[in-house]
């Protein structure tokens, strides 16, 4: 919980809000306890893992839920530390992990059409682009072009 205060601050910038098709805007300390809330509760199968440099500064968050009989990672990053190599780091920690718990899984995800740098991180670690449809983002208020990807535990590169 004592998170909360940094993930409301990176949140409510809408360079991050914006490719993450469930976060509102405004996100405020609220909206963070909330989510801290749930994802702490042990109420779901969901892992949830905050990003940090070792300094326990909250730098952001990957996210492994169950929705709809599937796994699906999310994740995001404070815009101040995109392109230093972080999230690809702590991505590849928690899919490792994932998989060597449940190694006949697949693992889905995706992303915007216009978030490059995530596709390039997702094929980094061996995601496969599955299809192109369309998801609603909160953020942004509209039907947004949404790549899906999928991987398997034969297919992730550490």
């Amino acid at each position: 919980m004592s998170d909360a205060d940094a993930i409301a601050a990176s949140l409510s910038d809408f360079q991050i809000s914006r490719m993450l098709a469930r976060v509102p805007v405004p996100y405020d300390r609220e909206d963070a306890n909330d989510w801290l809330s749930r994802a702490t509760s042990g109420l779901t199968p969901d892992w949830a893992f905050a990003v940090t440099a070792g300094d326990d500064v909250h730098l952001g968050v990957i996210s492994i839920e169950l929705r709809h009989g599937q796994w699906h990672l999310g994740y995001w990053l404070n815009r101040f530390y995109w392109g230093k190599g972080l999230m690809s780091e702590a991505a590849s920690a928690a899919i490792e992990r994932f998989f060597r718990r449940m190694p006949e899984t697949v693992l889905h995800s995706g992303v915007f059409a216009d978030n490059a740098a995530s596709l390039r991180l997702q094929e980094k670690l061996g995601f496969a682009i599955r299809r192109c449809s369309e998801i609603y983002c909160i953020s942004r208020s509209a039907l947004v072009p949404h790549i899906e990807t999928q991987i398997t535990a034969e297919t992730f590169h550490r």
